[in-house]
């Protein structure tokens, strides 16, 4: 079997999703901006134990416009609820691949399962899902896991880039191989040396029911689009790396997004 200590820089090279800064118009049903949990040193704190949670959305082609901006400062706003320590959704800057055209995210973070759990219940949730999202998207994927030891920020800074990947692996690999690529996911902001990479969250999913297949998660953090390009530009070693990893993976999901500014997220 192939070593996989050596496949740093193919994952950090995978990790990928991007918002464009939504545009939206505050409605009444929703909180206002000034509800929104602020960029405070609070909301910045290292956490022993963060619940990740990503769901990527794929609009129906030739949706209103009108209604997607609705869907997205509804989503944004349930920022505002107890339960949420941090919550951004938007459009995706790029997809670099994925066997779903996805066009649309929201990433956000909780401390346990059950902040989670609650959230989702929370009828102001429950609400935003059956009135602004289900009838706009025709294919929806979510992922959850926990990311111990979260090394930085609860919430990115704005203007911060994020990849995201998911990974598919092939049936039978067993516990250790899946310990292993997290080890390795883990180890890749080190690998890149300085503080290109400014923080990685991955960790293997727990929440299979509509996680389509993929197993295993990650977030790498950049300051920018251009530190993230520095490290897409080492090609011969993601290339070299592909090879060595390629016989564990059946799909991989790669996408980019920016982290909004929150006066450009209007809710």
């Amino acid at each position: 079997m192939t070593t996989l200590s050596s496949a740093r820089s193919l994952f950090s090279s995978t990790f990928s999703l991007v918002f464009s800064p939504p545009k939206h118009t505050l409605k009444n049903k929703f909180p206002s901006l000034s509800s929104i949990k602020p960029y405070s040193q609070s909301s910045i704190k290292m956490s022993s134990t963060t619940i990740e949670h990503i769901v990527l959305f794929k609009v129906k082609d030739n949706t209103d416009p009108t209604k997607i901006n609705t869907m997205l400062t509804s989503l944004n706003a349930l920022v505002s609820l107890d339960p949420v320590l941090h919550l951004s959704a938007g459009q995706l800057h790029r997809v670099k691949s994925s066997p779903i055209p996805f066009t649309h995210v929201l990433h956000s973070r909780y401390s346990s399962k059950d902040n989670l759990n609650a959230y989702s219940a929370h009828p102001s949730h429950v609400s935003v899902v059956k009135e602004h999202v289900l009838p706009v998207c025709d294919d929806i994927m979510a992922v959850d896991w926990i990311a111990d030891d979260l090394d930085g920020p609860l919430v990115p800074s704005p203007c911060s880039a994020i990849r995201l990947t998911f990974l598919k692996l092939k049936e039978n690999l067993g516990e250790e191989v899946k310990n292993e690529i997290l080890s390795v996911i883990k180890s890749i902001k080190s690998s890149f040396g300085g503080n290109i990479i400014k923080q990685i969250s991955c960790g293997e999913n727990f929440s299979p029911a509509r996680a389509k297949g993929y197993s295993i998660a990650s977030i790498a953090v950049f300051d920018g689009l251009s530190e993230m390009e520095t490290v897409d530009s080492n090609e011969e070693i993601v290339n070299l790396q592909k090879e060595k990893v390629r016989d564990y993976l059946e799909s991989v999901i790669v996408i980019d997004y920016v982290v909004p500014n929150p006066q450009s997220a209007s809710l």
